[in-house]
């Protein structure tokens, strides 16, 4: 279930705002929520974001064009999988499921190095026939929120809290005159983009 990725006491903390003053809580806790909402839609991951499932859960996939031949074996692409512990690889279809066992997770490391799981190799051999249905059971998501998209969360959430200073996308200055406002903002997008799904 997708969450904020900054908290609106840390966003407050982020605008000077006092721990006690509580009269704009509620605008911080919207400017955090649609942050955090439109960083997963603009990455590719609306309604899951980079959360890790509290428990295992099954999605099953057909081979059609989730298969990616390497040149050591088939490669089948799967939702993104932050922890391995209670991986189980199955295929079949309907109530009839055999296990599979000789797979290797793909890419290489990438738990140890903080990013999800994608893709499940089989070593020298093929994922089945076009008809096969391969079940995925694991804990989807990502091993810990990246500190790229809590940084782009809460430059973000900042914006927005000061977009009612900005009618029409224009603030003033008194030492640059009007300003219009960009429509993406550049570092939000500098630190979002090498998390957006490819093809997406």
């Amino acid at each position: 279930m997708a969450q904020e990725y900054v908290t609106a006491a840390a966003l407050k903390e982020q605008l000077g705002i006092e721990a006690d003053d509580t009269s704009r809580d509620a605008k911080a806790a919207r400017a955090v929520k649609a942050a955090s909402r439109a960083i997963d839609k603009a990455t590719g991951r609306p309604g899951h974001g980079f959360w890790l499932d509290e428990t295992p859960t099954a999605r099953t996939y057909r081979l059609d064009g989730r298969i990616v031949c390497e040149s050591d074996g088939d490669l089948l692409l799967v939702d993104e999988i932050g922890d391995t512990a209670s991986l189980l690889v199955e295929a079949g279809s309907g109530g009839a499921w055999s296990a599979i066992t000789s797979y290797e997770t793909s890419p290489d490391n990438a738990l140890a190095d903080g990013r999800p799981v994608d893709g499940l190799l089989r070593p020298g051999s093929t994922w089945g026939l076009a008809s096969t249905r391969i079940r995925v059971t694991a804990r989807f998501g990502w091993p810990a929120v990246p500190d790229d998209i809590t940084e782009a969360t809460m430059i973000q959430a900042s914006r927005l809290f000061k977009r009612a200073d900005s009618p029409e996308g224009v603030m003033g200055s008194a030492e640059w005159g009007v300003v219009r406002l960009s429509r993406r903002d550049p570092d939000v997008w500098n630190l979002i983009e090498p998390y957006v799904i490819p093809g997406f």
